[in-house]
């Protein structure tokens, strides 16, 4: 479930493209109560299509919910039907989140922008815990065969902010890029501490693969260094965006 902070942030990020036009087709995945689409309707004008596992959380008045299981089935929805999609903390509760964004790109009209965020795994706060514990923050221990879909307890999936700008890149997303949302408080000491120590490690770290296994080209070494951006390194949540290529694109954010 995602918080104001989180849709205001995506509100943020879309408003770039959802601005150019009223009427663009918005379809929000895992809408929860509705606040997000509600949002977009006031902000942009848009028509708004929801996707969720079930239509008990939707709040928003007259608000339709397409019920599918994104673990099971893909988009009930055609090629090129929506002009941006978005997918707010949904990524962390999927089996399978790379074929998710092949249904997002499908759907997507040439052009379209997809908006995607995540629990950010990268901060320090994050790597210390699963340092001392082996977990993820606010991913844990879950209960086996009873974990509900919309809390902590579904959260089977934690993926860092490489892993989820190379599987855009890969589902054919151009433009990809990247932002977190609030600096964690408790962070801030940490980095000061550990920064730089990390700089130093990340620098032989890259070295070693540059030289010796090759891995690092000029197509992921962005992706490579946000991983310890300071802003990756102190922010609560990942936000994650790309488009749909089109050659009459407009300028993107």
């Amino acid at each position: 479930m995602g918080t104001p902070l989180i849709y205001g942030t995506t509100v943020e990020l879309a408003r770039p493209h959802c601005a150019r036009a009223r009427g663009m087709r918005h379809l929000d995945i895992g809408a929860g109560a509705g606040q997000l689409v509600e949002m977009f309707r006031k902000e942009f004008g848009v028509e708004t299509r929801v996707c969720d596992y079930t239509d008990k959380l939707m709040k928003a008045p007259a608000q339709k919910v397409e019920i599918a299981n994104l673990n099971e089935e893909g988009l009930p929805y055609p090629d090129g039907h929506f002009d941006v999609v978005t997918a707010t903390e949904v990524v962390e509760h999927l089996e399978h989140y790379r074929e998710t964004l092949r249904e997002i790109h499908r759907v997507l009209r040439p052009g379209g922008l997809a908006i995607l965020s995540t629990p950010n795994i990268l901060n320090l706060k994050s790597r210390l815990r699963f340092l001392t514990f082996g977990f993820w923050n606010l991913f844990g221990p879950l209960p086996v065969r009873n974990s509900a879909l919309n809390s902590t307890g579904g959260h089977i999936n934690p993926v860092s902010s490489f892993y989820l700008m190379h599987s855009m890149m890969d589902a054919g997303f151009n433009s990809v890029g990247w932002r977190t949302d609030k600096i964690q408080r408790s962070g801030v000491l940490p980095f000061v501490l550990l920064y730089p120590v990390l700089r130093i490690c990340a620098w032989l770290a890259w070295r070693r693969e540059v030289n010796r296994y090759e891995t690092i080209d000029d197509a992921n070494a962005p992706l490579v260094r946000a991983m310890n951006h300071p802003r990756m390194l102190l922010g609560r949540t990942l936000f994650v965006f790309g488009y749909k290529p089109n050659e009459n694109a407009l300028s993107e954010i």
